[in-house]
């Protein structure tokens, strides 16, 4: 029986009894981990690789090379079997989303602030000298390089270094300030130079500028004055679900057919459109960020909004003003904060001016003063951009990606060494994922989190398989070394656990990105994911997620290494499943064991799936049971629904015996004073042929055959 009952509820308790001698509908996983864009520290279930691409973005660029995350080739490779999966974006530290402030119609031009700077820091002239500048939360890097060929387009920025000769440098770096359209404007002062507010509003009172080199960067800060973004004529703000700097693409000009500096694929832009005084409604669209005046990209259209509160077309109901927040204070969860669920699948309202009652009840404008509040026709100054958003605690750039990933301090772009931001984000996210009654899953993955890295990636491995044999329902698929490691070292991570809701798998796989056009080295956890999706769906959790049948690659151009019969023994041995290659059969998972060191049927991924699929069903269909009357009725409304379905997992070879016990024998008068219903399954799991002995004899002629 559960060892700890407080509140009413479903109790599942498991007792493993087959140690050996010494000698239901579609559920999905769970991959947590960066994206390019998308909601951070929200748990959101996608249903198709299409939605996840429309949802978290495709691919991005990091120093001169374009990249796409771990998280996005596992979903690829899981979705193409699976139609569920739960993705937790993690972004470290003060991340923000990007908002736009819309202005009522009889509004003042937003002013620029005034003001200007010389920067007296001290700064080099040298390779990797760095130069930050900070305008409304939003940083700006600009990196001098002695290379011949300067990256395009980069981020950071990079621009010529000039020896010792701080005039010229000074020269270039104004240069390319000028060039990045940040907001403010540059000007060459000799060895010095000069920043000038550009932008319109507040987020150009506050610049920061960081000169120097490392440990010498010496900070100025410059106050402007003058600038506002006219808070008293906004009539509503729109933030963007989405988190991150890229969001980002507030500009106060465009080029040509009204295209946005800073616009891409990845952000969107605003329009009103439709503004009627009489009727006190208009027309949001929200479009995508690299659209043009002439073939605009219409993402949605709310049609008919109201600023009305009374009104069944008010602007908060229709789009939505909620802001899901992740909350620490009490155990881990999202609050929800706002009136009205977001509906759009991009921005959440925020209404700073109301016109309640805008109508009589003779359809007439009630108080025509009222008319002012609605927003001007277009996109206002900005030109419909957003800004404000944040991608928090990033790394340098470029970033440790695929067969890079050596070190804790950059995993992705995050740091997950112990006490650092992207160390806490995964930890939040394995958190939130914890409470089984609100996140439905059963598999975890973390890719990229390597257990083999020092510094904090093992502790979020640790949290992982905490977290799957807490909840008793999930199993977590975990990488035990980097790129280029030896059957040692894998066999080494492996020998630190001993669990049967985890496994781990070896070596890395090369697989094409279709995104970037090219093939990569990823670890098992990003494949491996896909190999369990396509498993039940032409069979079932409880068949072995391996061999030729169900277990080959087929997305896989070849594995790091062709193993041996003696090297699969050695990882086998050990607890690691290896990913073997076979001439003609290509690339396949050989192996299905979990981390288990004891010999049990739980040491196999066929049989700790089969039980998370009993228990996930039978638990779901227990709970109708709670708080009925315990009495012989209520007991056989539990054994005619489970005994059908464990028949029906006998039939499809799941179990080759079993036995529901739950009537006077158990629930004695004393249970039932006690309050609790009790019930005993016994299981018998079907085992699995993993080693084939085939005995052949040469007789002699004549011999008779043994019958």
């Amino acid at each position: 029986m559960a060892e700890k009952i407080i509140s009413p509820g479903v109790f599942t308790n498991e007792i493993d009894q087959s140690f050996l001698p010494a000698a239901i509908g579609e559920i999905g996983g769970v991959v947590i981990g960066p994206t390019v864009k998308g909601p951070a520290m929200v748990p959101t279930v996608v249903s198709s690789f299409s939605e996840f691409q429309e949802k978290f973005g495709t691919t991005f660029k990091s120093g001169s090379s374009y990249y796409s995350y771990l998280t996005s080739v596992t979903a690829q490779n899981y979705l193409r079997n699976s139609g569920r999966l739960t993705v937790v974006r993690t972004l470290a530290g003060d991340f923000s989303a990007a908002s736009a402030s819309i202005l009522t119609g009889d509004a003042t031009p937003e002013n620029k602030a005034s003001g200007s700077m010389t920067i007296t820091g001290t700064f080099g002239q040298d390779e990797g000298d760095e130069t930050q500048i900070t305008v409304g939360g939003t940083e700006f890097r600009f990196v001098a390089s002695e290379a011949t060929d300067i990256p395009v387009d980069s981020s950071p920025i990079f621009f010529h270094a000039t020896g010792s000769n701080a005039t010229t440098y000074a020269a270039n770096l104004v240069a390319e300030i000028n060039a990045a359209n940040i907001g403010v404007t540059a000007t060459s002062v000799g060895a010095k130079f000069e920043l000038t507010a550009s932008n319109a509003g507040t987020s150009g009172n506050s610049i920061t500028v960081e000169t120097g080199s490392g440990a010498s960067i010496g900070t100025d800060t410059l106050t402007l004055a003058g600038g506002t973004n006219n808070d008293a004529s906004t009539t509503f703000k729109l933030h963007t679900l989405s988190h991150g700097s890229n969001l980002n693409n507030f500009s106060t000009a465009t080029t040509t057919n009204n295209v946005l500096t800073a616009g891409t694929k990845d952000n969107i832009r605003y329009e009103i459109t439709n503004v009627n005084n009489d009727k006190g409604t208009f027309t949001l669209l929200v479009r995508a960020g690299n659209d043009t005046i002439k073939r605009k990209q219409v993402l949605e259209t709310f049609n008919n909004l109201s600023l009305d509160p009374n009104s069944n077309n008010y602007i908060a109901k229709v789009i939505g003003d909620q802001d899901l927040q992740f909350k620490s204070d009490d155990g881990f969860y999202i609050k929800p904060v706002g009136d009205f669920p977001n509906k759009s699948s991009y921005v959440r309202v925020e209404v700073l001016k109301n016109t309640v009652d805008y109508l009589d009840e003779n359809g007439l404008v009630r108080v025509p003063s009222a008319s002012g509040s609605l927003p001007a026709l277009g996109s206002g100054s900005s030109h419909g951009g957003f800004g404000g958003g944040s991608d928090g605690d990033v790394a340098a750039h470029p970033h440790d990606f695929y067969d890079k990933i050596t070190t804790a301090a950059d995993v992705q772009g995050l740091n997950l060494t112990t006490g650092q931001s992207g160390h806490t984000s995964y930890i939040n996210a394995l958190n939130l994922m914890s409470n089984q009654d609100e996140y439905d899953i059963n598999m975890v993955l973390i890719p990229g989190v390597i257990n083999g890295i020092s510094g904090g990636p093992s502790v979020i491995v640790d949290k992982a398989l905490q977290v799957c044999e807490d909840r008793g329902d999930a199993f977590a698929v975990v990488d035990p070394v980097v790129y280029g490691s030896t059957i040692a070292s894998a066999t080494t991570e492996a020998a630190k656990y001993d669990s049967n809701y985890a496994a781990m798998y070896w070596p890395w796989v090369q697989v094409p990105e279709n995104q970037l056009g090219k093939n990569v080295w990823v670890p098992p956890s990003t494949v491996i994911p896909g190999i369990y999706a396509f498993n039940d769906k032409v069979a079932h959790p409880w068949f072995a997620p391996a061999g030729l049948n169900r277990g080959g690659i087929d997305t896989a151009v070849q594995a790091e290494r062709k193993l041996t019969q003696g090297n699969r023994d050695t990882l086998y041995d050990a607890n690691v499943n290896p990913i073997a290659t076979f001439p003609g059969q290509g690339v396949c998972v050989w192996g299905q064991k979990t981390l288990q060191k004891k010999a049990s049927a739980l040491d196999r991924v066929n049989v700790r799936r089969l039980m998370i699929a009993v228990k996930k069903f039978i638990a779901s269909t227990s709970r109708f049971l709670v708080f009925e009357q315990n009495n012989p009725q209520t007991r056989k409304r539990f054994l005619n629904v489970v005994n059908p379905y464990l028949e029906q997992v006998q039939a499809n070879s799941g179990l080759s015996a079993f036995r529901v016990v739950m009537d006077e024998t158990n629930n004695t008068p004393d249970t039932i004073d006690r309050n609790i219903l009790y019930g005993q399954l016994f299981l018998q799991p079907t085992r699995t042929a993993e080693f084939v002995v085939l005995d052949f004899t040469v007789q002699p002629t004549g011999a008779t055959f043994p019958e």
